[in-house]
């Protein structure tokens, strides 16, 4: 074995005294970890208003206050579907246009409920015995009578000639389900239109639903059964203001040929045949609906608008 000079060796003792004490100090004086937070390791992502919406949704439609009867027609209507496409949320200041009997009341009241505002605007009926007078009387029995689901619904008067549903830009969305082809036969769906643009705030939502004609048809030859060209819905809307947003095809019916002896309402839930033909009638399932979402462009968008019009 070879031999280290005595000085060599030294220095190697006094060498390695210092690089333990250097790490023995390094271990001590070393600051401690900080504890993690109290937090979940994977944080939950924030909700969207949209699931918010959603999930709610499939609460009401389950509810006990609707019948079996209108839960079954949620086939056809897509009523989750059609008012997330709207962007519809329970803090909204939402009026339906003629709601009827209430078959999306008995959605929208309670969707809104707690956070928002629910208003059925209702006609004026012209007889004391005909359709509106029995849906208006009807609709305010049914909010009577389930004040935990309609008790903050509201329901106002319109006058189909002269409309007005509210103050100026006081609501956030305004939504009419097949009622547009109603108005062109009584000739006052301009009037709506504009009564609708007035009451929506600026960036307000307009949604429609109605019964689609096939591209191309003639509007006078098909004015009597119900359908509607989609432009010439979209016409009546840009006319009064308003910007086409989106389309949806979530209430499309390709199986409906929209060339019955009595309309639209061959179809269910109608049914104007009666019994004949009941079943081939039954398997086409309610009609094939345009849905359409407007909005009322802010201030500047509207001088623009008006702008591009005279060019």
């Amino acid at each position: 074995m070879k031999r280290l000079p005595i000085a060599l060796l030294a220095a190697s003792v006094l060498l390695a005294a210092c690089g333990k004490e250097g790490a023995d100090q390094t271990a001590t004086t070393a600051p401690a970890a900080k504890p993690a937070p109290d937090q979940p390791a994977n944080p939950t992502p924030p909700t969207k208003a949209t699931d918010a919406t959603a999930a709610k949704l499939d609460t009401i439609l389950a509810g006990s206050w609707r019948s079996d009867k209108n839960k079954a027609r949620d086939t056809y209507r897509h009523p989750k579907e059609t008012l997330v496409f709207f962007g519809v949320k329970p803090s909204d200041t939402l009026i339906e246009i003629t709601p009827g009997g209430g078959w999306y009341s008995e959605i929208l009241a309670p969707l809104m409920k707690g956070s928002g505002t629910y208003v059925a605007a209702v006609g004026k009926p012209k007889n004391p015995e005909g359709e509106a007078a029995r849906d208006q009387s009807g609709l305010k029995k049914k909010f009577a009578d389930d004040a935990a689901e309609y008790g903050e619904a509201k329901i106002v008067e319109f006058d189909g000639q002269a409309p007005n549903f509210g103050p100026p830009n006081s609501a956030d969305v305004v939504v009419t389900f097949r009622n547009v082809h109603n108005w062109v036969g009584a000739g006052t769906a301009p009037q709506m239109f504009k009564a609708f643009f007035d009451v929506l705030k600026p960036n307000g939502t307009l949604g429609v639903v109605d019964h689609r004609a096939a591209d191309g048809a003639d509007m006078e030859k098909i004015k009597d059964t119900g359908y509607l060209p989609t432009d010439y819905v979209i016409k009546l809307a840009t006319d009064a203001g308003f910007k086409l947003k989106d389309k949806s095809e979530v209430n499309a019916n390709p199986k409906d040929t929209k060339d019955y002896e009595k309309g639209v309402w061959t179809l269910p839930p109608t049914f104007e045949l009666g019994e004949k033909d009941h079943d081939k009638y039954a398997a086409i399932g309610e009609s094939d609906r345009m849905t359409l979402k407007f909005v009322k462009p802010a201030g500047d968008e509207i001088f623009k608008q008006g702008n591009d019009s005279t060019n």
